[in-house]
């Protein structure tokens, strides 16, 4: 039974109901002063405190995407290498390989024409060396004759740490939120890839390129875009990508856009932080240099590099957030470059879960359609 499987969480909701329920019917039976009834009586509270916490633990798990699975929870996940043919020519070869093909949950319909498709992909970085899996989605227009020679722009979507790639697919419904804004026209046929920014699980490593350890940043700023377009028809020139995150995703999307303007034209960070944390989770990510150290807070970036010549996206809610501030200083820092272009989405109220992210999605993605080249060729 997977970590986030029904037949996971509801025998532990059951248990903890049903113990919760012989507790009350056997404390008569042990209010007395004896050792025995004493240590009954504190069995069945710890036992029943213990499967209320596993079965509220299981239920966040499931609802917010923490962790996959029980190896993932536990530090020990063991995917193997994805192996790669290079054939010149083979198209099934190469640094991107299909897993799995699959419809966009919650829309009915299986041709690709009509809802576009999900595909399950293992990416391979020749450069980085990191092997990570994602899911791509693509859109209808992908498929239909019409748009057979076409290119289309293409996203980046990440997650939160540790977060779940398959999260960004069923619980804040990228794929199915791209396609009913498509069709009312807000945006543009758009390739979304998503997957979560922990490459090298479980250490968190903020997208950073660490010093003899996983080169983050280059896998995505160079090899998985150069993979992706390989395989994908996405378009090769400047403006093609863009790239979406939360939480530590978010913090991710805003320092590829600004270290990578080549690459990424537009970052949206949903409820980022702009320097990264040093922590157990992270381990020792700049081994005392202090240029990867300035290089991994974006304040410092703003105040001593040339401005990017590229656009920001940055979100967060007056109460709710512990961004706020940061957020509010992180605009004005920006508006006051010459090239770098900023926008914000400010919620009234709003907290740092999937429920306020998929509130501030659609905006997100048609803010970025219309930051990416393509319009004209897919809109003909």
């Amino acid at each position: 039974m997977g970590l986030t499987s029904n037949n996971t969480l509801v025998p532990a909701v059951l248990a903890a109901v049903a113990l919760f329920a012989g507790t009350v019917w056997l404390w008569p039976r042990l209010a007395r002063r004896g050792w025995r009834s004493v240590s009954g009586r504190i069995g069945l509270l710890l036992a029943t405190q213990l499967l209320i916490f596993v079965s509220v633990g299981l239920a966040a798990n499931q609802a917010f995407g923490f962790y996959a699975s029980w190896a993932d929870l536990f530090g020990r996940e063991t995917d193997q290498g994805v192996v790669v043919d290079h054939t010149p020519g083979n198209r099934s070869g190469g640094p991107l390989k299909v897993t799995e093909i699959g419809g966009v949950p919650g829309r009915s319909g299986f041709r690709p024409s009509s809802v576009g498709q999900v595909q399950k992909v293992d990416i391979v970085g020749p450069t980085s060396h990191i092997a990570s899996p994602a899911y791509v989605y693509l859109p209808p227009e992908y498929f239909q004759e019409r748009y057979r020679g076409r290119t289309f722009p293409a996203s980046v979507v990440l997650t939160g740490y540790p977060g779940t790639a398959r999260a960004l697919v069923d619980k804040l419904h990228y794929p199915r939120t791209a396609l009913e804004l498509t069709k009312d026209g807000r945006m543009q046929p758009m390739i979304l890839v998503m997957l979560r920014p922990t490459v090298a699980p479980p250490r968190d490593t903020e997208c950073a390129d660490v010093p003899d350890g996983p080169q983050t940043e280059t896998f995505f700023a160079k090899d998985l875009p150069e993979a992706v377009t390989a395989h994908y028809r996405v378009g090769r020139e400047r403006g093609s990508w863009g790239i979406i995150g939360d939480s530590t995703g978010g913090y991710c999307a805003l320092k590829l856009a600004m270290h990578h303007p080549q690459v990424y034209a537009a970052g949206a960070g949903l409820s980022p932080y702009y320097n990264a944390p040093v922590d157990p989770t992270t381990g020792d990510l700049f081994q005392g240099d202090r240029k990867l150290r300035h290089l991994a807070n974006l304040w410092w970036c703003l105040k001593h590099l040339p401005a990017p010549d590229t656009s920001l996206l940055v979100s967060s809610s007056k109460v709710g957030e512990k961004n706020y501030k940061d957020t509010l200083k992180f605009i004005e820092r920006v508006k006051a470059t010459e090239t770098t272009r900023i926008s914000s989405i400010i919620l009234e109220s709003g907290g740092h879960n999937f429920n306020t992210w998929r509130r501030e999605i659609p905006a997100t993605l048609e803010w970025v359609s219309g930051r990416l080249g393509g319009r004209s060729a897919i809109g003909e």
